[in-house]
């Protein structure tokens, strides 16, 4: 079978697989985005971002990928006369260290390794020492298929005073992350994600005292600007028209699913894809009890890399999922259930992989993987 990008299962740990409503709405004829028709899109784009945060507060949209999203969020609002805390357990940790790194000198990183959970303690005694202006750390870390527990640290974050920056990316419309509860400041959301929009927006979220505290020190994404624009419906730079069609629509979906429902679904997703792992005796990346609801990471058999794994996959079956990065490239591999990914998406990754590990001998028990899906299925 030749790989075909149009009719792929497509599964990868972002971007995700697009409706083709939100497709059709990218296709519109170029209009002024200084006009009164797109003013209207963006009023409507307004009035839907609670539905994705699941919280009112100050929204913003920001032409650009997740990362410019955390750059506008930690140039605006990381101290550079207090002291940020970092915590990290995976790329995307490593990237907001090198992010919060270019703003401030006064940063203390906290490191688990790649796939290990927050360190808690090492937080709660930090934050104890009463000198955290900001704390920043990713939700959800689609590197290692882990979830972060953030509730462990939230009430303690809370009474230190300091910030919360969030980086949502890969956590929001995927995972509940119940912003006003856990005392959140700021949250970016990739639009790429869990709200299966196309990638390049980034989404923000913003607390009344986040709004307070921002510094304008970033021209193209200085938050504050973006925010006065934003009231008046506008942008205070060219954006992406298309890609903000391609939202309203996207979020329009989400809003007929309802956002407790998308995160239900994404869970059962999950669930099956961990029981279905389990069926091909093969063995989870991260700790069972921390794994992402978005993203599954998968140690490689023995023996096998992407060349026997990922790549037959794509190139027998037309079936697209994930390797790792960095030092996990060739040791894992990655299937996404985000967004508007399917019951039959996750069928045909797991009759993919029945027939491979069948042929390599190293099939236990022919058609479990599928029993552990279709049982689990509504």
């Amino acid at each position: 079978m030749t790989f075909d990008p149009e009719t792929t299962t497509f599964l990868i740990a972002g971007p995700v697989r697009i409706h083709p409503r939100v497709l059709r709405a990218m296709s519109m004829p170029s209009v002024n985005h200084r006009g009164e028709f797109f003013h209207g899109v963006v009023r409507e784009i307004r009035e839907l971002l609670p539905v994705l945060f699941g919280a009112r507060g100050h929204q913003v949209i920001l032409s650009g990928s997740g990362t410019a999203g955390l750059e506008a969020v930690y140039s605006g609002l990381v101290p550079t006369d207090g002291r940020t805390l970092v915590v990290s357990n995976g790329n995307f940790g490593q990237r907001t260290d090198a992010l919060v790194r270019r703003i401030s000198s006064h940063v203390t990183t906290l490191s688990a390794p790649w796939g290990q959970p927050l360190p808690t303690d090492a937080v709660l005694a930090e934050l104890a020492r009463g000198d955290v202006r900001a704390v920043c750390l990713v939700h959800n870390e689609t590197s290692v298929g882990l979830v972060n527990d953030l509730a462990s640290i939230a009430p303690a974050v809370r009474d230190s005073g300091a910030l919360f920056l969030v980086d949502g990316v890969s956590a929001v419309a995927g995972i509940p992350l119940p912003i006003e509860a856990w005392g959140i400041d700021a949250v970016v959301a990739g639009s790429q994600k869990g709200l299966a929009a196309p990638a390049g927006l980034a989404l923000v979220h913003l607390s009344d005292r986040a709004v307070a505290a921002l510094q304008p020190r970033a021209f193209y994404l200085d938050l504050a600007r973006h925010l006065k624009a934003i009231e008046k419906n506008d942008t205070p730079w060219t954006p992406a028209v298309p890609l903000f069609l391609a939202l309203r629509e996207a979020l329009l979906l989400l809003r007929e699913e309802g956002l407790d429902q998308r995160l239900a679904r994404t869970h059962a997703l999950a669930e099956a894809t961990r029981a279905a792992v389990d069926a091909l005796g093969l063995e989870l990346f991260p700790e069972r009890r921390w794994a992402s609801d978005t993203v599954t990471a998968i140690r490689n058999p023995a023996g096998m890399g992407d060349a026997e794994i990922r790549k037959v996959l794509e190139r027998d079956y037309n079936v697209l999922v994930q390797g790792g990065q960095e030092a996990l490239v060739g040791k894992i591999f990655r299937i996404g259930h985000m967004g508007i990914a399917s019951w039959p998406d996750l069928l045909a990754v797991f009759a993919g992989l029945e027939r491979i590990l069948a042929k390599a001998g190293r099939l236990p028990a022919p058609g479990a993987s599928l029993r552990a899906l279709v049982e689990r299925m509504p």
